[in-house]
C-alpha cells in the first residue's frame, strides 16, 4: 500500500467513515480538507448494482452539468465543407480531416474532446486503437457522433461530462473545482446523480445505486447519503 502523505493523514482525520454525510456536508468537508497549492478538481464517485460485462446493464452516456466543470475542454472536430465552418464558428479548437488523423498517428494529443460527423466516421474509425485507450473515440451515445456539431460543441463548452460504468461497476464524474461555492458543486452532484438512477438498467437487480462518495483530487473520500435519490 503507498504512504499517505502527513496532508493526507491529517484531513482523513476530519472525515467519519462511518457516516454518510447530506450532499452539502459532504461538499463543505472536501473544501475543508483540500490542502493543496492548487484548485483541485472535486469529483463524484458511484457504485453501482449492475453487471457491466452484460450488454444489457453496461452505463454510457453524457450530460451538461448545470455549473461545469471548471475546466477549459479543448475541442477537436472531424469535419468537412460547411460542417467544419460550422465548427469553427462554434468555437471548436481545431478542425479538419486528414491533416488532423496524421498529427495524431505521429502522436499528438494536444486536445481534450474529440467530436466527428458520421460521414468522417470511416477514416476516425482507424484510430481507434489510439484514441480509444485514451477515451478520446467519438461515440454516437455520448453525442461526439452528430452532424449537429454546433450543438456538441456548445455542450462541452459549457461543462459536458461523460460517464460510463468501469468493470467493477463504479462511475467517476468530475463536477466542479474546490473555489466553486457550495451551492454549485452540490447542484452538480445532484444533477449527475439523478442522471445516473434514470439509466438504471431494467436487467439490474437488488440495490441499483450503493454508495456515492465526493472528493477533492489530493484529500480523503466523503461517503454521501444518497436515500433521498433512491426514494
Amino acid at each position: 500500500m503507498a504512504k499517505r502523505s502527513k496532508r493526507y493523514e491529517e484531513a482523513l482525520k476530519l472525515v467519519d467513515k462511518s457516516k454518510a454525510y447530506d450532499s452539502q456536508e459532504a461538499v463543505k468537508l472536501v473544501k475543508e480538507t483540500s490542502k493543496a497549492n492548487f484548485d483541485e478538481t472535486v469529483e463524484a464517485a458511484f457504485r453501482l448494482g449492475v453487471d457491466p460485462k452484460k450488454a444489457d446493464q453496461q452505463i454510457r452516456g453524457a450530460m451538461v452539468l448545470p455549473h461545469g466543470t471548471g475546466k477549459s475542454q479543448r475541442v477537436l472536430v472531424f469535419a468537412k465543407g460547411d460542417k467544419a465552418k460550422e465548427a469553427e464558428a462554434a468555437g471548436a479548437d481545431f478542425v479538419g480531416e486528414q491533416d488532423l488523423i496524421n498529427q495524431i498517428n505521429q502522436g499528438w494529443f494536444e486536445f481534450d474532446v474529440v467530436v466527428a460527423t458520421p460521414d468522417m466516421m470511416a477514416e476516425v474509425g482507424k484510430l481507434g486503437r489510439v484514441l480509444g485507450p485514451k477515451g478520446l473515440m467519438p461515440n454516437p451515445k455520448t453525442g461526439t457522433v452528430t452532424f449537429d456539431v454546433e450543438k456538441a460543441v456548445n455542450e462541452i463548452k459549457a461543462g459536458k461530462v461523460e460517464y460510463r460504468v468501469d468493470k467493477a461497476g463504479n462511475i467517476h464524474v468530475p463536477i466542479g473545482k474546490v473555489s466553486f461555492e457550495n451551492d454549485k458543486l452540490v447542484e452538480n452532484f445532484t444533477a449527475i446523480t439523478e442522471t445516473l438512477m434514470k439509466a438504471k438498467p431494467q436487467a439490474a437487480k437488488g440495490t441499483y445505486m450503493r454508495n456515492a462518495s465526493v472528493a477533492s483530487t489530493m484529500g480523503p473520500g466523503v461517503r454521501v447519503d444518497i436515500s433521498s435519490f433512491k426514494s
